[in-house]
């Protein structure tokens, strides 16, 4: 059967697991309050179109400088749609930075959190 050796070590070895799970539970409980409420705005190059996108990357808030009342609707449709991409991957990478700071970007859970955040950031 077991000697005490044995016993010991399988003892230490079940204690450094436990103590292993309890770190990445508390890296992963840092990530999940860092990503509660990530926010990111893009403004345009010309600065008529500001752009504030939420955790998902939904849009949550448009603002539209006066001036765009005299250009093209198409031009206006496109800086909108080229600023919300920028917002968008500013909060991918805002999401990386934090990922990389608490469980690590090339852990398995931190890839995953990160190309979730570019799979919605090609979105559309």
């Amino acid at each position: 059967m077991f000697d005490g050796r044995e016993l010991y070590e399988a003892e230490r070895w079940i204690d450094n697991w436990q103590i292993a799970i309890e770190a990445r539970a508390g890296r992963a409980r840092e990530l999940s309050s860092r990503l509660a409420q990530p926010t990111r705005t893009a403004r345009s190059p010309d600065g008529m179109v500001t752009v504030t996108v939420g955790g998902t990357g939904d849009l949550t808030g448009l603002e539209l400088g006066e001036g765009i009342r005299r250009r093209p609707a198409a031009t206006t449709a496109r800086d909108i749609l080229a600023t919300l991409d920028a917002a968008r991957a500013a909060l991918t990478e805002a999401v990386a930075v934090e990922t990389k700071a608490t469980i690590g970007a090339d852990s398995a859970t931190g890839r995953a959190v990160i190309e979730a955040y570019r799979a919605e950031d090609r979105r559309d």
